[in-house]
């Protein structure tokens, strides 16, 4: 008994680790696509991006300047995205799948044309923590702890971030980038300021994961945009409404869920590549729900209307 104890303990706490260093994903999601309306197909590619410069860095024995060079390396990626979108015209989806497929080859020349970079015997912030906490009551929580204040600094951030004058802005012209030009404000900009700060967040998050697991690998980011989207829309279920504070709150609550699923799904022996699978059927879940939960009252009228039209055909 205490053994299957000890192990659900470790399930979860792996999941809460892997769902919280996630959800800086969701939160990039969260501003770009909740905030701004656009739904960013470069994440995959980004995250990797993020996770990549955050390992050369790292290994070359920066561990703690390897978050800002991801996350400078986000805003880059960002930027290219944006400026596609803005100034090419070209379509906010179809500007993410061409900068994604880019990053692939970008992120191999990261990497020194290696597919895997191995991070066993490199300093990470991770390592350095788990020294500083050694022979300490939380000396096993160290992946934890720095999950909780990344994330708590980014929720700060964006909770002040989006009160600002910018921070309006860029939620105005996700909601109506024509009124958003009519009063003067440059709906290019705001996006480009949307795009490159979300991923700063995400490939911070790809950084983290690396160091985390002392290993990239060039499909690190692979699926990144379907769980981040299946996480939000299940954060939506704890924090539908409120403040930004609390549906970045809620964000990081549909992650962390999220990998409690897939928790249990391995716990189920599924095999590990169904988990894609499950990661689709959360998201369609999530986004046909509330619709389905809408139109249940038409729909219960309509059958009960089929069956007393039966009944009378009958009688």
């Amino acid at each position: 008994m205490k053994g299957v104890v000890v192990s659900l303990l470790s399930i979860l706490q792996t999941a809460f680790e892997l769902g919280l260093i996630g959800s800086l994903t969701v939160l990039a999601l969260f501003l770009s696509y909740t905030m701004l309306g656009v739904c960013d197909l470069s994440t995959d590619g980004c995250f990797t991006l993020g996770a990549a410069v955050g390992a050369v860095v790292a290994i070359s024995g920066h561990p703690w300047l390897s978050l800002p060079a991801a996350m400078c390396a986000g805003v880059l990626s960002g930027f290219v995205t944006a400026l596609l979108q803005t100034k090419l015209g070209i379509d906010s989806l179809l500007a993410g799948i061409i900068v994604n497929t880019g990053l692939y080859s970008i992120n191999i020349a990261v990497m020194g044309g290696a597919s895997l970079l191995n991070m066993n015997k490199t300093e990470t912030v991770f390592t350095m923590l788990k020294k500083l906490l050694a022979d300490t009551a939380v000396s096993n929580l160290y992946k934890l702890l720095v999950g909780l204040i990344a994330v708590a600094l980014v929720i700060w951030f964006l909770s002040v971030f989006l009160r600002t004058r910018l921070g309006l802005a860029i939620h105005a012209t996700g909601d109506n980038p024509d009124m958003v030009r009519s009063s003067s404000i440059n709906p290019a900009f705001t996006t480009i300021v949307g795009l490159c700060i979300s991923g700063s967040l995400t490939a911070l998050s790809g950084c983290l994961l690396a160091q985390s697991q002392k290993s990239v690998n060039i499909d690190i980011g692979s699926g990144m945009v379907t769980i981040a989207l299946a996480s939000l829309l299940i954060g939506r279920a704890f924090a539908p409404k409120g403040s930004i504070p609390l549906k970045a709150v809620g964000a990081v609550i549909g992650a962390v869920v999220f990998r409690l699923v897939y928790a249990v799904a391995l716990r189920l022996n599924m095999p590990a590549f169904m988990l894609k699978l499950v990661s689709s059927v959360i998201v369609i879940i999530a986004i046909a729900g509330p619709y389905l939960k809408a139109r249940y009252p038409e729909l219960h009228r309509r059958l009960t209307h089929a069956r007393q039209k039966g009944g009378a055909g009958h009688a």
